[in-house]
């Protein structure tokens, strides 16, 4: 039983399909089905069954692909074990937020590759929240505040924001002195989310309101900048713009709770060693970006 065809059928049987498979793996469609055929003809068993919306498991595939991925993930700690320390090798999928992801993780994303030149990196960058098992990606970069999950998550790095408004903004409107206080004023942000900010070690949570949205920091700090709003954002988005004068910290005796940076991957027993060594790289860039940001916001 060939490993690719074991491979081939757990990304379709994940996908949903030949074709989003066939783009996950890098191979022609046409391959995939040469693969799937193969291994049924090998089983005596059909595994997937076929339409023009997809393909679905059958009972048997949906018992099989169980034993399958975990067969593919022991191959894949298997070649690690025997690969010369350091080599990096096959196929790396993640997931990245366009806010931060182009400016701060895709350096460190191209340093591995550097390292690594065998191995092969694929990164989606978007601020919606992906599913990592059902779309297939081997890990994700995440920013803000986790949510609860079955999903295995390491620390990079922290992030540390504040509220924010242009001088235009504060001289038409004032600024808010508490968190009591946002509710009369126009809020820029994501979507319906919920703001907090410390008072001691005690949480205020508001839900502020506003006319402008977007799911894009950087868009939010050009709509902080233009003076249409307070904006909540990390220190990585404004430090630059407070150093220069364009935005200035507000309400700070109510700083938010410090966030974090996350590497989160599916649940399994042992880390790929690509992800082990993608998290340390990219806790060090972070850890630069960090001193940078502190630094330009003291200047």
């Amino acid at each position: 039983m060939d490993i690719e065809e074991l491979q081939t059928f757990v990304e379709v049987a994940d996908a949903g399909g030949v074709s989003p498979a066939a783009i996950r793996l890098g191979v022609s469609k046409s391959i995939v089905s040469r693969r799937l055929v193969r291994l049924e003809a090998e089983l005596g068993v059909q595994l997937l069954t076929r339409s023009t919306r997809g393909a679905a498991l059958t009972e048997a595939g949906a018992t099989f692909r169980d034993y399958a991925a975990r067969v593919c993930a022991e191959i894949d700690i298997a070649r690690e074990t025997i690969l010369p320390a350091g080599d990096l090798r096959g196929r790396l999928r993640i997931a990245a937020p366009l806010t931060f992801g182009p400016t701060h993780f895709a350096p460190a994303l191209a340093e591995m590759a550097r390292r690594h030149p065998k191995l092969h990196i694929q990164t989606s960058y978007t601020d919606r929240f992906v599913d990592l098992i059902a779309e297939g990606y081997d890990c994700a970069i995440r920013v803000g505040y986790l949510q609860d999950s079955n999903l295995i998550a390491r620390r990079i790095g922290t992030i540390n924001g504040k509220l924010v408004a242009s001088p235009d903004y504060i001289r038409a409107h004032g600024a808010p002195a508490t968190p009591e206080e946002l509710v009369a004023h126009q809020a820029l942000m994501q979507g319906v989310e919920a703001w907090q900010f410390l008072d001691g070690d005690k949480i205020i949570t508001v839900r502020p309101q506003g006319r402008f949205k977007a799911d894009n920091g950087p868009a939010l700090v050009s709509a902080a900048i233009a003076g249409l709003g307070v904006a909540y954002l990390p220190d990585w988005l404004t430090a630059v713009h407070v150093a220069s004068g364009a935005l200035v910290p507000i309400m700070t005796r109510y700083p938010p709770p410090t966030a974090g940076a996350y590497v989160i991957r599916p649940p399994g027993q042992h880390p790929a060693g690509k992800i082990r060594v993608l998290t340390e790289l990219l806790a060090e860039y972070c850890h630069r970006y960090s001193h940078a940001a502190g630094a330009s916001a003291s200047e």
